[in-house]
């Protein structure tokens, strides 16, 4: 496997993968997700413009930064990858790894972002809601998402804990499917 940097940013195995055509064969979604662990997890597969709001580390109070996220599925469906922008175009500044063990009724996420920090988090879909968590003693983060009816809208918060403090919002975060390329 390759482990080298391109030019804009992308790891080179993702480049290899990102670009393959999703096949469909015995036990395969639609869209090329075989791993039975994340079926119900493949509405989230595609385009998705993201809103982010009320963060006070935006430049101004009242700020809304427009994004977008890209869910894909990642070593020929086995895992989902989730590619975060800040604008609608330009390179990821964040990316999530989604799996799960079949034995579990959680996930686990692995995080990583333009500013090099990693995270590993918990992750469950439950019925019309998604949350994500890490339980860390110096910095713990949690996030609760309502998921639209039709499955083409999502809205949700983080809240972060610092060293023995207490729970406080952190930002609103809200996605809306976009058309497939």
């Amino acid at each position: 496997m390759t482990t080298g940097r391109s030019s804009d940013g992308f790891n080179e195995w993702e480049q290899e993968f990102a670009g393959r055509e999703a096949h469909t064969g015995p036990g395969e979604s639609r869209t090329g997700l075989h791993n039975s662990a994340l079926v119900d997890l493949e509405f989230l597969l595609g385009p998705w413009r993201t809103k982010l709001s009320h963060a006070e580390f935006l430049p101004e109070p009242h700020q809304i930064a427009i994004g977008r996220a890209d869910f894909d599925v990642l070593e020929e469906g086995a895992l989902i990858v989730m590619r975060q922008v800040i604008e609608l175009e330009g390179p990821p500044v964040a990316r999530w790894v989604i799996g799960r063990d079949g034995s579990r009724p959680d996930y686990t996420v692995l995080y990583s972002d333009a500013r090099d920090v990693s995270r590993v988090y918990q992750m469950s879909f439950t019925g019309d809601t998604w949350r994500i968590w890490r339980d860390d003693p110096a910095f713990s983060q949690r996030f609760e998402a309502h998921v639209a009816e039709n499955r083409a809208s999502m809205s949700g918060s983080w809240e972060r804990r610092f060293a023995g403090g207490e729970w406080e919002h952190d930002f609103d975060v809200d996605f809306e499917r976009l058309p497939a390329p």
